[in-house]
């Protein structure tokens, strides 16, 4: 008899750790990796990873190497960031990218405290004022799924890339069951809202039990299936992301410098 409440502290337990662990945030440490292929065509994988935020920082990144016949492209973007409640704020952003073609850098540096945004790209150099929520091109995927599983339901959202400053509109189409490779799905249906080209058609599919991350992103032109991206695996970490700082605690990293030049 005297194991019969041991067997149920064990289960009480178990039951209180299995229920931590299924409830993985956008924020969770975690890593997933993806098979792009060109229409029915392999070209090559693609990583996500945001490790534990240090210091109140995140870090996240994105890495591919994809290859068709003799073309080649491997691109590596890091994304800096902070967090205030649901809000995430952009410190430093940079991309690098090698293959056939034209290599090339890119790097924005988020000087809130300036009201600036300082860009470099492939040389050319630009500037454009910080003003209310603005995003780069890698951590607005994140802020993305923070939305949407807050159930906001404007997700528009002002980006800087490629020495520009551009605005992108999002819609929720439905729920669908996804299956691929990997496993099926519940998922949420989203298009890309383009208003004056409806020649290009981009929708993706976002898993709420993995935290809404991307399950499958399938991009057309004219009609025809020229991007399909497949998750392949993912690992959420059983370790809790530390607490997030309050915003006027966090450390105010000093605005990096450009490459190759000596201004701020």
């Amino acid at each position: 008899m005297r194991t019969l409440p041991l067997l149920l502290l064990s289960l009480t337990a178990l039951t209180q750790s299995m229920s931590a662990m299924a409830a993985p945030t956008p924020l969770t440490p975690h890593t997933a990796e993806y098979q792009v292929n060109y229409g029915d065509i392999e070209l090559g994988k693609a990583n996500y990873t945001l490790p534990n935020a240090e210091g109140g920082i995140f870090k996240y990144r994105f890495d591919s190497s994809l290859s068709l016949l003799l073309l080649t492209d491997v691109r590596h973007l890091l994304s800096e960031f902070t967090q205030n409640e649901t809000q995430l704020n952009p410190l430093r952003y940079s991309q690098q990218r090698k293959g056939v073609g034209a290599n090339f850098t890119e790097q924005t540096a988020f000087a809130k405290d300036q009201g600036l945004i300082h860009t470099r790209y492939k040389d050319k150099k630009g500037q454009f004022p910080y003003d209310g929520a603005i995003f780069d091109p890698l951590m607005v995927q994140l802020q993305f799924r923070l939305d949407i599983s807050a159930g906001k339901e404007e997700l528009d959202y002002k980006m800087v890339k490629d020495n520009e400053l551009d605005e992108y509109k999002f819609r929720v189409v439905g729920k669908e069951r996804m299956t691929i490779e990997s496993g099926s799905y519940n998922t949420v249906k989203i298009e890309v809202v383009r208003e004056n080209n409806k020649k290009r058609q981009t929708f993706f599919w976002m898993a709420p039990e993995l935290a809404y991350l991307p399950v499958r992103l399938t991009h057309f032109e004219k009609g025809s299936k020229q991007l399909d991206i497949k998750l392949l695996k993912y690992h959420f970490d059983e370790t809790a992301n530390q607490e997030v700082l309050p915003a006027n605690i966090v450390e105010k990293p000093q605005v990096p410098k450009l490459l190759g030049t000596a201004e701020n």
